[in-house]
């Protein structure tokens, strides 16, 4: 299996002080595990725009929300706990 570096996707909007927050919380969590975090500017998406509006801040793992409006700790630990997939045996 070749190594994967995990990638959230922080849905944004550059004057929003609640995304900014959550990228801050963000980062020790994706430090800890090598992951990377990309901020997407949602008002540049309009299709993003039109689907997350209201709920931005929102971090997506492979395109599936993990949280929104606040960061989950516990779930995005949990996301990293069990990615890649296949390392816990749901992949056949």
């Amino acid at each position: 299996m070749s190594a994967h570096v995990g990638v959230f996707t922080v849905l944004s909007r550059q004057w929003c002080h609640l995304c900014h927050e959550l990228v801050e919380a963000l980062e020790p969590i994706a430090r800890h595990y090598g992951w990377r975090i990309e901020v997407v500017d949602i008002e540049r998406e309009p299709a993003l725009e039109a689907r997350w509006d209201e709920l931005i801040p929102v971090v997506l793992v492979d395109g599936v929300e993990i949280c929104h409006h606040r960061l989950d700790a516990e779930a995005v630990h949990a996301c990293c706990r069990a990615f890649p997939i296949e390392s816990i045996g749901f992949a056949k």
